[in-house]
């Protein structure tokens, strides 16, 4: 098991209620968090869903699904910014 601290942003903070967590996990990868997450709560399954538009960060960084997780990492979900 390892700590990671989670950060949601915009309209996932908005749905989720919060906008960080700290989290015990035996997820290794930045995708196997978020379906982790997503089992917790139709909430969390409609906000974080395979089909919407949902951008990652790991340690301050754009990631991908299958970067890595390490113990006291921090990931962050948000929607994708737009301009106007």
């Amino acid at each position: 098991m390892k700590t990671v601290t989670i950060r949601y942003f915009a309209s996932i903070r908005e749905v989720l209620g919060t906008g960080s967590e700290s989290l015990q996990t035996a997820a290794e990868t930045v995708g196997a968090l978020r379906e982790e997450l997503m089992s917790r709560s139709d909430a969390a399954a409609n906000a974080l869903a395979a089909g919407k538009a949902v951008r990652m960060a790991l340690n301050q960084d754009m990631c991908a699904l299958d970067a890595a997780i390490q113990n006291g990492d921090e990931v962050a979900f948000f929607p994708p910014v737009t301009g106007g």
